[in-house]
């Protein structure tokens, strides 16, 4: 992590390749655009991008507490609480009051079903009935991460940490499993004990990434000339989501481990010709922007809809603006805001 930014090097780059993903398998079969919806949904693009979404997180937030535990030997978990509401919650909500007053004056559809849960972040769990909530599912997986995680952490340790982590490894894809073959009867795929592995392997990265890199063989692998076939292993993998009994159980899990070694890849590598990239100002400017963009595409970009502003490339169009304004008149006042609070409560 910088010590001028605080930021750590590549995480934007790689942000700006998940919404890019989401994007692109969201825009296939809308009017105009070029992809049909076949062709995205054949690579499940869209679900590749959360699942990157998840590493990061788990990576990003798994790697704050490691210094704050190193620092102050403790996580003040009211202080971590109130950053992520106030990072998270203004942006989120502003999305869910607009979409009110559209189905208030009549210009789109929107069931109290979906709202109810979309604002308890429960939609992983009944997942929506219409499509402009229907990205809230993956937005629930995290604030449920948010809420169980930093109180996991402080309760067992760096030691113990990594044990509950690994374990999620192993009890995931075996519900995954149960799932499939109904014996676990709770079906929903986007249910949070179906994806916090995604979610483990970031943490496991953090709480594994110094001793990782002080094993040859590891680091051999990062150095090697073949490295690149692994995010290529990756995007056939998720080939095999129509085959859900291979996809959900071995390609998932070798798909959330894949992303976390290209991850550390990217940011041990950050000064290479990739990390340049990656971390170059508009790259990483579209990073920064990522959760405003995740959270208003939705409104614009609907392969249901025959509506002009749901057309390619007026849609994206759209969504970037509409991104653009949540984040400078939403996202960042909340941000000064919540510094100021901080200052003077905690």
């Amino acid at each position: 992590m910088s010590k001028q930014t605080g930021r750590i090097a590549s995480l934007d780059g790689l942000r700006t390749i998940s919404i890019g993903l989401v994007l692109i398998g969201h825009l296939a079969g809308t009017r105009f655009f070029p992809l049909t919806q076949e062709a995205g949904d054949f690579f499940a693009l869209a679900e590749t991008g959360v699942l990157i979404f998840f590493v990061i997180s788990g990576f990003l937030i798994t790697t704050l507490l490691l210094h704050e535990l190193d620092k102050s030997g403790r996580i003040n978990l009211l202080k971590f609480y109130f950053r992520r509401t106030l990072r998270i919650f203004p942006p989120y909500y502003s999305l869910i009051a607009v979409l009110l007053v559209l189905r208030f004056l009549g210009y789109i559809s929107l069931s109290n079903y979906d709202v109810f849960h979309a604002l308890t972040y429960t939609s992983n769990y009944f997942y929506p009935e219409g499509w402009y909530l229907g990205h809230t599912w993956s937005l629930s997986v995290e604030e449920q991460f948010y809420l169980l995680w930093p109180a996991i952490l402080l309760l067992s340790g760096k030691r113990k940490g990594w044990l509950v982590a690994a374990s999620l490894l192993v009890l995931c894809p075996l519900v995954r499993t149960l799932a499939l073959f109904d014996i676990w009867h709770h079906t929903n795929s986007s249910a949070f004990e179906m994806l916090a592995d995604s979610l483990a392997c970031g943490c496991l990265l953090a709480l594994w990434r110094t001793r990782l890199h002080e094993n040859k063989w590891y680091r051999a692998a990062l150095n090697s000339s073949f490295f690149w076939l692994l995010p290529l292993m990756i995007l056939v993998i998720s080939a095999f989501h129509r085959s859900t009994k291979i996809y959900y159980t071995i390609g998932l899990t070798f798909t959330n481990i894949g992303v976390a070694l290209c991850l550390d890849w990217c940011v041990t590598w950050s000064e290479g010709k990739v990390g340049r990239i990656l971390n170059s100002r508009v790259i990483a400017y579209v990073g920064t922007l990522s959760y405003s963009i995740y959270l208003w595409q939705q409104l614009f970009i609907n392969r249901n809809s025959d509506a002009i502003i749901a057309s390619f490339p007026l849609n994206i169009i759209l969504a970037a603006l509409t991104a653009m304004a949540s984040y400078y008149f939403i996202e960042k006042p909340s941000l000064q805001w919540r510094q100021r609070l901080e200052t003077k409560l905690l």
